[in-house]
């Protein structure tokens, strides 16, 4: 059975935005092995076409670059959207019941599965599908944005805290709830 984890970079106080700050070279690497060992992931329509960058070649791109756009062309990615029409290569659109089709992932496949996106990830807290929330500390205080959590999440259990790079603190959450 798969494991739905929802990780995002997020601020101290709270907030996600990619164009505010972002990994240093020690996380991105991170974030690329990562990619590499994900079953897939799971998006909705907003992160999904930021995301869609990298299925572009860019020549000013350096290795580190180049290596995470390969891992995230071919990892299977599932984008949850009722207003597109189609996706890009190696996504399939879930334009039904999330829910439904979501469980059917979890049950049909084996490893960890990326959940993107603050909205998408309260929806499946909602459902009760989300495993495990990992939020990537970084030193900046934003004062507003899109919240990491989209609604209060249910009560929570701290299973793990790693510094990674010179910044970033991962701090990795279960459901109360749930066996470690």
């Amino acid at each position: 059975m798969a494991t739905l984890v929802f990780g995002m970079n997020v601020s101290l106080d709270g907030y996600v935005d990619h164009d505010k700050f972002g990994p240093d070279p020690v996380l991105f690497q991170h974030f690329i092995e990562q990619a590499q060992e994900q079953t897939g992931s799971i998006y909705g329509r907003r992160l999904y076409e930021v995301m869609r960058y990298w299925d572009e070649e860019h020549p000013e791109w350096t290795p580190d670059l180049r290596a995470f756009a390969e891992a995230w062309r071919n990892q299977p990615k599932w984008v949850v959207s009722r207003s597109l029409q189609s996706v890009g290569p190696n996504a399939t659109l879930i334009q039904g019941d999330a829910g439904t089709e979501i469980r059917r992932l979890k049950e049909d496949l084996d490893g960890e599965i990326e959940v993107g996106g603050p909205e998408l990830a309260q929806s499946l807290t909602e459902l009760g599908l989300i495993d495990a929330y990992r939020l990537y500390v970084h030193p900046v205080a934003l004062g507003s944005g899109k919240p990491y959590f989209a609604s209060p999440p249910p009560k929570l259990r701290l299973t793990a805290s790693e510094r990674i790079g010179e910044e970033a603190v991962r701090l990795t959450y279960v459901p109360a709830d749930r066996p470690t």
